[in-house]
């Protein structure tokens, strides 16, 4: 596994806790090790140093030594300019050489790209010049995309088309992280596994949906990133839709990937487009101010660290969604996401019709 922006905030908070994760409960092979590049030209010791202070972090006081040991033997590092084509991929290819000999490991790489965007087409092309991700001999590799996939719809299917002119569709795995979290995925199961949903799962019995993502955190050290991005772009489109779709969808066939991924594509094509009166009467956007959390002081957003001063970027965003389909016509879907709310928590909330008659406010008060 060779992850790009392999000391970034990603990396930290997400991949290596859950790489950590899977090798402690037995999915992760023998066999197997992780290349990080970087922009940063770190050691290796240091590396080291600073993975184990992440997983501290995120994972908790009682990491396992061992496993942690059996990590260190396999994780490896080079740093530089991704726009250097020749010096940094030149490391790349030798230390790929050496740990598949060292390690045992057929040459079979998958790259994780955990950087912004704008460098996913650039970075993709050198890895291929340098002969890094061709196919051949049996062996095979993967490129991994985390979201966002561009900034809009134009600068998406552009970054689609340079990536084509690289790649195979089939090397192209295109991910949002919060598919992993097992509730998702539990969806499904709940939705499809109880006959008892699937009669009132339609609009002749439910209200409404309240779909909610908060935080109780800032923007913390991704102010760079999130002021050209906002609430909206890095959670709506892809976390919130991806709930969205998921509560919304058919039956698929079948659980195989295609199969639900058509599903959910169906959804999003069902959603009405905002018009610009839409946008005034259906959305709500906010930037939280400075304040107190958990009695200790935060800066207002336009004071976080590399955030212009005068920046009009949401950190909150609401929409009153509508799906136009058969089963949801008229079952407004509200969803909502910020930083910096009073609680942590993420909720789908499906609210059923009132009955028509309500006995309860009838009884007399003796019953």
């Amino acid at each position: 596994m060779v992850i790009f922006g392999a000391t970034g905030d990603l990396t930290k908070r997400k991949l290596f806790p859950a790489l950590y994760n899977l090798a402690k409960q037995g999915f992760l092979p023998e066999n197997f090790a992780i290349v990080g590049v970087g922009r940063q030209e770190l050691e290796i010791g240091d590396f080291w140093s600073k993975i184990n202070a992440d997983l501290l972090e995120f994972i908790g006081k009682d990491v396992d030594k061992n496993l942690l040991k059996w990590f260190q033997e396999r994780t490896f590092y080079t740093g530089g300019d991704f726009d250097d084509d020749k010096q940094l991929f030149k490391d790349l290819k030798k230390i790929l050489a050496e740990v598949c000999k060292t390690h045992d490991i057929p040459e079979n790489f998958f790259y994780y790209l955990a950087t912004p965007p704008q460098l996913f087409a650039n970075v993709t092309e050198k890895i291929h010049k340098n002969g890094l991700g061709k196919q051949e001999n049996g062996h095979w590799r993967r490129f991994i995309y985390e979201k966002p996939f561009g900034r809009d719809l134009e600068s998406a299917v552009n970054l689609n088309a340079e990536l084509l002119k690289i790649l195979d569709e089939r090397q192209i795995y295109r991910i949002d992280h919060y598919l992993g979290k097992e509730t998702v995925q539990n969806i499904l199961v709940f939705r499809f596994g109880n006959s008892i949903f699937e009669p009132i799962w339609n609009r002749n019995y439910i209200d409404h949906v309240q779909i909610t993502v908060a935080e109780k955190l800032g923007v913390e050290s991704r102010g760079g990133y999130y002021d050209t991005a906002g609430a909206l772009r890095d959670m709506i489109p892809n976390h919130i839709f991806q709930l969205v779709t998921l509560t919304a969808m058919e039956p698929p066939v079948s659980f195989e990937a295609d199969a639900v991924r058509d599903e959910q594509a169906k959804i999003l094509q069902a959603i009405q487009p905002f018009t610009p009166e839409d946008v005034l009467q259906k959305a709500v956007r906010g930037q939280y101010d400075d304040g107190e959390v958990n009695k200790k002081k935060v800066p207002a957003y336009r004071t976080e660290e590399n955030v212009a001063a005068n920046s009009n970027t949401e950190t909150y965003a609401a929409l009153k969604l509508s799906i136009d389909n058969w089963r949801w016509a008229n079952v407004p879907f509200y969803v909502r996401t910020g930083k910096h709310l009073p609680a942590k928590h993420t909720k789908i909330t499906i609210q059923f019709k009132k009955a028509p008659f309500m006995l309860s406010a009838t009884l007399p008060s003796s019953v």
